[in-house]
């Protein structure tokens, strides 16, 4: 699991985060929700040490990382999967490339080993036979694919999707909430989706957390959050898209 204390974030006079605390449960699917610049995006940052926090602490499997070295913080990194905004795919590097660049800097697999993981990820996201494919070559939904075959390369504990949705259609984005469930349903990751799209919420979500004025604000199931009198859960609710009637798989 992955415990965060009283964690709080400033840039320049905009406190981001002040006094955040929560829990990830082990094996769970959980949404953050919260308006733009709430610190969604800075969470998961932080949770990586992409970013220093200013106060606070997060504990992940039971250890404190907050005063870990950046050597420590990379054995850490290894049992995480990040599924960016943009993708962030190598432009320089096909699909192979892409997909394998983890296991090749982190892990000791012999190079049979690391193309037969890296058809396994490939097909997990339905993008057979495009090893040799380049970025430009694909979509942003088929980018979003290839970077999450990537992330799921080296077999995380944790998955982390930024904003996995944004700039996409209706229908590509249909499919990349399907993938999120996929890797909920078929691995032992522990599941991490910031984002702004109810819809998205609606169809993946275990527990939802929503983000205000820089604490956690709502914390429970995606029932309890449907169902919510709260007047900022109602308003962030009926603010976005009509979500009671999307479908739902839990």
């Amino acid at each position: 699991m992955i415990k965060i204390e009283n964690l709080a974030k400033e840039f320049g006079a905009n406190k981001v985060l002040d006094g955040l605390s929560v829990e990830f449960n082990t094996g769970e699917t959980t949404v953050v929700l919260g308006r733009s610049g709430c610190g969604k995006s800075v969470l998961l940052k932080l949770i990586l040490r992409l970013l220093p926090f200013d106060s606070g602490r997060i504990y992940i499997d039971e250890v404190d990382t907050t005063e870990f070295s950046e050597l420590k913080m990379m054995k850490i990194r290894k049992k995480m999967g990040m599924l960016f905004q943009g993708s962030a795919l190598f432009d320089s590097m096909n699909v192979f490339e892409n997909v394998a660049y983890t296991l090749r800097e982190h892990t000791q697999l012999m190079e049979a080993e690391i193309k037969a993981r890296v058809r396994e990820k490939l097909s997990f996201v339905e993008m057979d036979d495009t090893e040799r494919l380049m970025p430009s070559e694909l979509s942003g939904g088929m980018q979003k694919r290839i970077a999450l075959a990537r992330a799921l390369a080296n077999n995380p504990d944790y998955i982390f999707f930024d904003e996995p949705t944004t700039g996409l259609d209706p229908i590509t984005s249909h499919t990349i909430n399907e993938l999120i469930k996929r890797v909920h349903d078929h691995t032992d990751s522990t599941v991490i989706v910031v984002t702004h799209d109810l819809e998205s919420a609606a169809f993946v979500a275990q527990k939802v957390i929503l983000l205000n004025d820089g604490k956690v604000h709502f914390e429970d199931t995606y029932e309890a959050f449907r169902n919510s009198d709260d007047e900022f859960v109602r308003q962030f609710r009926t603010g976005g898209k009509v979500i009671e009637t999307y479908e739902r798989k839990y």
